[in-house]
Order: structure tokens, then sequence, then C-alpha cells
């Protein structure tokens, strides 16, 4: 067990560009690609993330993959070696338990210890289509990670947000 602490750093950008081990993608339940981040990163890494969503629709998720659960995958085209897929809180659905978007990013960070990474990129999960507010949703980030069992095993976690108001909300929560 190491005692050094992880770097915990937000910066504006493009999660698909990452150089880390692992990046999360706030992904549709389906797996299968969708718009904003989800299909960003389905985009850049090709066809071989598609035919690895597929085979755990088909093996292991055959009604999607839960809101707040997470699952590793590797990172085809990606500079990452993985991506970690997990289903943010849809507010407009009535998904508005801050615990289910915390679930998502210690179940993703779970998962990155699971498959060897020491540094992992997330981006704001739930911040886009899924109507929360930049702000909470950095303050929940932030907690959970900070408070995650999991950190002690990591060097470094970045969140790569699109756009300045989302920036200067994780740079806040950060402060």
């Amino acid at each position: 067990m190491s005692t050094h602490e992880a770097i915990i750093e937000a910066i504006e950008g493009d999660i698909t560009t990452q150089r880390v081990d692992a990046i999360v993608n706030a992904a549709q339940s389906s797996l299968l690609g969708g718009g904003g981040v989800d299909g960003a990163i389905h985009r850049a890494a090709g066809p071989r993330l598609l035919a690895e969503c597929r085979e755990l629709r088909r093996a292991t998720y055959p009604h999607g993959l839960p809101v707040g659960e997470a699952v590793a995958t590797g990172a085809g085209d990606l500079p990452a070696g993985w991506v970690i897929h997990t289903v943010g809180p849809n507010r407009h659905a009535g998904q508005t338990d801050p615990a289910l978007l915390a679930s998502c990013f210690e179940h993703s960070l779970r998962e990155a210890v699971k498959v060897g990474a020491r540094s992992v990129a997330f981006p704001a999960i739930s911040a886009g289509i899924f109507g929360w507010d930049p702000a909470v949703v950095a303050g929940i980030a932030i907690a959970t990670v900070r408070g995650s069992s999991y950190l002690r095993e990591l060097d470094l976690v970045r969140f790569v947000l699109f756009g300045a108001a989302t920036h200067d909300a994780f740079n806040a929560a950060l402060r």
C-alpha cells in the first residue's frame, strides 16, 4: 500500500487525446455510442471499441449497463489503454439522486484500479445533455475522488472538461 498522494487536476480539453492509462466514458446504457463525450470516444476509438461493447451487451449486460455502474474495455485507437464506461444519471428522466452520480466516479475508479491503471481521465459525467449543473457535478466528483479508497492506488486523476464554464466549476471545487 503506497502512501503517496495522487495528483487531482482539472484541464479544459479533449478527453480522446489524453495520454493516460484509462479514460472514462460518460456512456449511454446501451454501450453502443451516442452523443457528446460518448460519441466522440467511439469515433476516435474506432471499430474495435464498438465490437467490445457489443460483446459486453451480448454476454454481460443484455439490458444495458445500469446507471452508476462501470465496466472497462480496451481503448481501440485511442492513446489510452482502457476505456471505462459509466452511465450517469439523467436529471431530465428524474434521476436526481447525488449518490447515483457519486457511484459513477467511485465505480470508475474501482474499474481503473482493477485493470491496473495508474492514471485516469474523467469527463464531467451527466453535466451535458443529462442536465446536471456543472458546479454540482464538480462538487460530487471531487468529493468522491478525494474520499475514495482507490485513490491511493493511483498517481493521477485528471478531469478533462469541455468549455470554460465547466472547467471553472471544477477548479472552484478543487479549491
